[in-house]
């Protein structure tokens, strides 16, 4: 009989999530640092992360209570 090949092959670090938000913390650090002009013209994307975010909270509470009772 041959060996079990029930074993996977671990995945490349870049595939975790953990490593992409320390990378993203880390560049986005970097380019606030060093070139905080186009760090400026990127604050749209970053307000309008957060209100998806907080539009996603009620839904979410909400379900949450009717779900637990």
């Amino acid at each position: 009989m041959s060996a079990p090949t029930g074993a996977r092959a671990k995945p490349p670090l870049y595939r975790s999530l953990y490593v992409q938000v320390i990378f993203a913390v880390i560049v986005g650090v970097l380019l606030g640092y060093f070139h905080p002009a186009l760090g400026e013209q990127m604050k749209p994307l970053g307000d309008g992360f957060i209100k998806l975010i907080k539009m996603m909270i009620a839904p979410i509470i909400f379900c949450t209570v009717v779900v637990g009772i």
